[in-house]
């Protein structure tokens, strides 16, 4: 029953988002970029995730005298999740740690994106590991909503 509903819930993520590219889910945040970043790093951190990097692609493009609306990268992870993966498919590696991506639109919408981890199934042929692909999704999920929504 619990996976029935997580299913819906992704599904209706994904459905509702009318900026979702191919592999991508993207869930419009409540909060400016800045804050929706802050709001991420500090989730990740109390989840118990590491933080690796956060990159303020907007800053680096105002070095070089270009203007770049609000555009942050978070990149994190937890071995105990992303190493199961690697098993699985070692080349999902590439695709690891998880990221994800805080960025303004033209028209002022703030977006939370990230990758679907069902496309990382596609893209790398992972077969066998259903439990922790859905573990992976159930928790990228949970984090967008909390972070994204007021």
């Amino acid at each position: 029953m619990k996976t029935t509903l997580f299913t819906a819930f992704l599904t209706l993520l994904v459905a509702t988002s009318s900026l979702a590219g191919e592999g991508m889910i993207n869930i419009e945040s409540a909060f400016g970029v800045t804050e929706t970043a802050d709001r991420l790093e500090a989730t990740l951190k109390e989840k118990g995730m590491t933080v690796f990097n956060r990159i303020n692609h907007a800053q680096g493009a105002e070095k070089v005298d270009i203007k770049l609306r609000g555009t942050e990268l978070i990149i994190f992870g937890n071995p105990k999740v992303g190493s199961p993966l690697m098993q699985c498919q070692q080349s999902v590696a590439l695709d690891l740690p998880q990221k994800m991506l805080v960025w303004q639109d033209a028209s002022s919408k703030v977006w939370l994106s990230y990758n679907d981890p069902s496309y990382l199934v596609q893209r790398h042929e992972i077969n066998g590991c259903e439990q922790e692909i859905a573990t992976v999704a159930k928790a990228l999920a949970g984090i967008s909503h909390r972070v994204a929504t007021k």
